[in-house]
């Protein structure tokens, strides 16, 4: 299993360059070659609404980004740091019991129907979003 990992700072300019690398990886752990735009748009709506937090609630702490080929299937997992005072302790959220309005104000529906698999994870402490796709073994698409 390899790992990549990836901290930026809340710049929206810094967004392009996590759906690069993204996209990237994939292509190298044999994500289909149909599936690379998903990945890309996927990838940068969930770097998009972390920016968006952070700059909202802590602008100088970074956005981490980590990229996983395991047992074929490509992850991406976007953590940050933004608080919040009405999550008590981290659980993962059922995408399906969610309201239209949380859906939309954070473009996880979007995600939702982006990747494979989405499991969203909020904490007092901030989010994670993990994503992932069907990948080749050994990184070869056959």
């Amino acid at each position: 299993m390899a790992t990549v990992e990836l901290t930026f700072s809340a710049l929206p300019a810094h967004v392009r360059t996590a759906r690069l690398v993204a996209t990237a990886i994939a292509r190298r752990t044999g994500v289909e070659e149909s599936l690379l735009d998903e990945v890309r748009l996927a990838v940068g709506e969930a770097c998009s609404r972390a920016v968006e937090a952070h700059r909202a609630h802590c602008p100088g702490e970074p956005i981490r980004i980590e990229l996983k080929d395991d047992s074929g299937r490509f992850e991406v997992t976007v953590s940050d740091l933004a608080p919040s005072d009405e999550i008590k302790q981290e659980q993962p959220l059922d995408l399906g019991s969610l309201s239209d309005s949380f859906m939309s104000g954070f473009g996880i529906a979007v995600i939702a129907g982006l990747a494979d698999d989405v499991e969203v994870f909020p904490s007092p402490k901030g989010m994670r979003i993990r994503m992932s796709w069907p990948a080749a073994p050994n990184g070869h698409v056959i």
